[in-house]
């Protein structure tokens, strides 16, 4: 291996904001953030599922937009905020408001999709706030259309995001 491979390998030190934390650490060029993020962070709520940005299992935040962290380079959050699935629970609510409805609903079953599930309609949610509008279910389909689940059939997920919006206009 030449010099320049060799340096091109080596770790850079990037600086990122995680689930409300500063943080700095070294990761090589080719680390994906989904591995930086379980095996280096230890936070297993993100799921690897296809691996290819195709299931939508390891959705997170990235400035709050829904990213699929298997096809995101770690070195590319240098500067970013970063929020997973554990980042929406706080002391005082261990649930956020979608995770909520997604569990009053009955839209979780065996779990797997369901933190990408969440974060991809957290972001969607915020977007609609952002704009002041109230999604039709054909938005709310195209929204979390990155995110496979092969347990709810979808019906109980859309059910759950409408009443997203309907608590938010009373």
């Amino acid at each position: 291996m030449s010099k320049k491979n060799t340096i091109m390998m080596e770790a850079q030190e990037i600086a990122l904001r995680i689930n409300g934390k500063d943080l700095v650490v070294n990761v090589k060029p080719s680390l994906l953030l989904i591995d930086l993020i379980r095996d280096e962070l230890l936070l297993k709520g993100t799921k690897p599922g296809c691996l290819e940005g195709e299931c939508g299992a390891c959705t997170v935040l990235v400035d709050g937009n829904a990213v699929n962290s298997c096809m995101f380079l770690a070195v590319n959050a240098h500067g970013k905020e970063i929020v997973t699935i554990e980042g929406l629970s706080t002391v005082d609510e261990p649930l956020d408001p979608v995770q909520k409805a997604l569990v009053a609903h009955g839209a979780v079953q065996c779990g797997f999709c369901s933190p990408g599930m969440a974060m991809s309609i957290k972001a969607f949610k915020a977007e609609c706030d952002a704009m002041n509008t109230v999604p039709t279910s054909g938005e709310i389909k195209k929204a979390i259309e990155g995110n496979l689940c092969r347990c709810t059939g979808y019906v109980k997920i859309v059910e759950a995001v409408e009443s997203l919006f309907e608590e938010s206009e009373e």
